[in-house]
């Protein structure tokens, strides 16, 4: 199983970026796909999630309104819309797919927001 995100780069706060995660190896469809942001020296924090079935969609409190994650399950991606970002945005974002005790992750790109 392998995720492959890109996407990330520096952009000045209130601009925007779309991040990508690319699934192989795995039934993607049954799969719920997830996005988690880490800073340095801090815990991974959940950011979006989207379920395999239905497409329902929830966010954590810090991007509700702002981010927009959305699925392509005939191309085994998902995505995260990044709108208004803010510097506290700043950090490197994961891809996670999971599926009963399965669990996957990315290697990461990083998103910079500068002021």
């Amino acid at each position: 199983v392998q995720l492959v995100e890109s996407g990330g780069g520096l952009v000045q706060s209130g601009g925007s970026l779309r991040l990508s995660c690319v699934a192989s190896g795995l039934t993607f469809s049954n799969y719920d796909m997830n996005w988690y942001r880490q800073i340095p020296g801090k815990e991974r924090e959940w950011v979006a999630s989207i379920r395999s079935a239905g497409g329902t969609t929830n966010y954590a409190d810090s991007v509700k309104g702002r981010f927009i994650i959305s699925r392509d399950n005939a191309k085994n991606t998902v995505y995260l819309e990044m709108n208004s970002l803010k510097p506290e945005d700043t950090a490197v974002y994961y891809c996670n797919a999971q599926f009963s005790w399965l669990k996957y992750w990315g290697q990461g790109t990083q998103v910079t927001v500068s002021t």
